[in-house]
């Protein structure tokens, strides 16, 4: 795992702090940090659950104003991994996707359709 990926999961435990307990038992049972697993499994469970209730907008306002960070970052590594776990999950469910969008900036919105496209969604 590179610097920034690192970096990406230092930062999602501090927008999500309940998610440490799961994070630390996913590399225990696996033996590594397996990034995909975390971040479909454990992040964004919890950014879905966010985005269902849109109480906290503060906080989704700040996590989206990351993955904006994140969209326009040149790291391809990066990149690949939030399209094919955040991205992709944001856009199986079209009213989540729809709340999401109030918090996305234009990179990740175009990432985003950039990534419905590559699944052979209908945008």
């Amino acid at each position: 795992m590179n610097k920034k990926s690192e970096e990406f999961f230092r930062r999602m435990l501090e927008f999500l702090p309940s998610t440490e307990a799961a994070y630390r038992k996913s590399i225990a049972t696996y033996g590594e940090l397996l990034e995909t697993i975390i971040i479909e499994d454990i992040f964004m469970h919890e950014i879905i659950k966010l985005l269902r209730e849109e109480r906290n907008i503060e906080l989704l306002g700040s996590i989206f104003k990351y993955f904006e960070e994140i969209s326009n970052d040149e790291d391809a590594h990066l990149i690949n991994i939030f399209s094919i776990t955040v991205l992709e999950i944001l856009g199986n469910d079209r009213s989540i996707l729809r709340t999401a969008r109030n918090y996305m900036g234009p990179k990740t919105i175009e990432l985003q359709i950039e990534a419905d496209r590559d699944l052979g969604r209908k945008i």
